[in-house]
């Protein structure tokens, strides 16, 4: 087995165990507060491994382009963490996942746009088996009245997520291809908890910080320190295989956060759902195996 997938499988494994947890440490807790506190773990554990492995002397090493690139990545991640949160605050594991995961499909569009990556009908098989099977997961039903229209705004985070995401995919590749990706991951992650704590503060958020329990400690702790790992985890494999490939992988988590989601969060799935979820995985492993 190929070094880049061992770490894409790292990374996934660690991608659906950070859903649940956060999941579980949103629930009395501001989305945006939450994701600034997590962020600053994710901080402290990234540079902790860029100063074991030696990594901190390459940002003397970097260039113009490659800050910017950094700077647009870390934005985007930001993006994507406050959508994703607010979307999971609002919604269901179970329907918000689905939709964050259709960043597959746009960063493979996006892969082969503007960074050249084979697409093959495989590839587009698997694409449209993905977007069917979300449409599945999501059971989607025609609002009876306004009120009920409201509760959906989980569904509007959730896409926005989906699009940063595929965003943090595309300049990840690009920016970790001559860079060392302990570096990488540490860099963004500042910049990600200086917007987190941004928007934290431009909403009042951080008068709520003594209002938080010791569960929602505990549990956002815990989804910063499998975030860490994660993205580690991809950096590393994006460093070595392509996005194309890296990213599907990296979205299997959806079958570990489903799976937590039902044991742990007592979320139901009905057999379209199930349908939908196995539509979903047979696109993700598609590409992979035609490549």
């Amino acid at each position: 087995m190929e070094l880049w997938l061992l770490f894409a499988i790292g990374s996934a494994t660690f991608a659906g165990l950070t859903t649940v947890l956060t999941k579980i440490g949103l629930k009395d807790v501001d989305s945006h507060l939450a994701t600034a506190i997590r962020t600053m773990v994710v901080v402290v554990f990234s540079w902790i491994i860029v100063f074991l492995a030696g990594s901190q002397y390459g940002i003397g090493y970097m260039d113009g382009v490659t800050w910017v690139v950094l700077v647009l990545s870390g934005l985007a991640t930001g993006g994507a963490w406050l959508c994703r949160y607010r979307a999971l605050k609002l919604g269901n594991v179970n329907k918000v996942t689905p939709i964050t995961k259709t960043s597959t499909i746009l960063t493979m569009i996006l892969a082969f746009t503007f960074l050249r990556e084979p697409l093959t009908l495989i590839t587009i098989i698997g694409m449209i088996l993905m977007g069917v099977g979300t449409w599945l997961m999501l059971e989607l039903k025609k609002p009876k009245d306004t009120t009920e229209k409201s509760k959906m705004g989980w569904a509007f985070f959730a896409a926005l997520a989906a699009i940063f995401a595929s965003l943090v995919a595309i300049f990840g590749s690009v920016g970790v291809a001559e860079m060392d990706a302990n570096l990488w991951t540490a860099l963004r992650t500042v910049i990600v908890a200086l917007l987190s704590w941004l928007m934290v503060f431009s909403t009042g958020g951080q008068k709520e910080i003594k209002k938080v329990n010791i569960k929602s400690w505990v549990f956002l702790v815990l989804s910063g320190l499998a975030t860490g790992a994660s993205w580690l985890f991809f950096y590393h494999a994006l460093q070595r295989g392509n996005a194309s490939l890296v990213v599907p992988i990296d979205q299997l988590s959806i079958l570990i956060t489903m799976g937590f989601a039902r044991l742990f969060l007592g979320e139901r799935f009905s057999k379209q759902s199930l349908i939908g979820l196995a539509l979903l995985t047979i696109g993700i492993l598609l590409p992979i195996v035609g490549n």
